[in-house]
């Protein structure tokens, strides 16, 4: 097994052990449990590793923060809309 088949298969675990989460905070609309500041930081890592794998060439740090960053966004930017409403479900 080559380096890049091993980061390749622990993008795809770690990259799909996160939409689970995400899809239940879609679907309830719930975002009372989710920190701001941690969702926040989060997401701008993620989004900073899928340009460093990008720069980098490195496939699959590119591949799973950009998948990552998809549904975190999502996340986030509900956490945010709740907050700014005055209203966390």
């Amino acid at each position: 097994m080559d380096v890049d088949s091993v980061g390749y298969l622990a993008a795809a675990l770690t990259t799909l052990s996160f939409f689970p989460q995400a899809i239940k905070t879609l679907r309830t609309d719930d975002t009372r449990s989710i920190s701001l500041s941690m969702y926040s930081l989060f997401t701008s890592g993620v989004a900073i590793w899928a340009v460093f794998g990008l720069l980098s060439g490195n496939g699959p740090v590119l591949l799973a923060n950009g998948f990552t960053l998809i549904p975190a966004s999502f996340v986030l930017q509900k956490k945010i809309r709740h907050r700014l409403l005055g209203w966390e479900r």
